[in-house]
């Protein structure tokens, strides 16, 4: 096989965005932040759709879970980038749940940063187990035909 160098463009000052797993984490992060934003502002500040809230609330995590799926779908067979993907995108999420407790203040009361963090951080390394499993079936089978 021959190696292919992708050429990012606009990546040329930025090295650390080269890595797939954390360019992946980064944009799943950021569109998990924009959909927890985008869904606590409708929730907060148009009471008009208030009828419509276990809608908003199913659409919004739908929304999460499609997100937060990308790290789990693109590294499937690789655990490490897996799980280092997953933490950076939940982190960007945890970070953005933070600042929207400073302006939102009973936000904080059901569930801290800490704890959304530690909820996903859980999760992730769950998924990167089972492919870590999965992986070792797999090469285990693979050795043996």
């Amino acid at each position: 096989m021959i190696a292919v160098r992708a050429h990012l463009p606009g990546y040329g000052k930025l090295h650390v965005f080269r890595n797939a797993a954390i360019r992946t984490g980064v944009y799943a992060g950021v569109g998990l932040a924009m959909v927890l934003v985008a869904w606590v502002f409708v929730a907060n500040r148009a009471p008009v759709l208030e009828r419509f809230a276990l809608e908003r609330n199913v659409a919004a995590a739908v929304a999460l879970v499609l997100f937060a799926s990308v790290p789990a779908l693109r590294f499937w067979r690789l655990p490490g980038p897996l799980l280092a993907s997953g933490l950076i995108a939940w982190s960007i999420l945890a970070l953005i749940y933070q600042l929207l407790c400073v302006a939102f203040s009973g936000l904080a009361e059901r569930y801290s940063a800490v704890h959304i963090f530690t909820l996903g951080a859980v999760l992730y390394m769950i998924m990167a187990t089972l492919s870590w499993i999965g992986t070792c079936i797999w090469r285990a089978r693979e050795s043996n035909s």
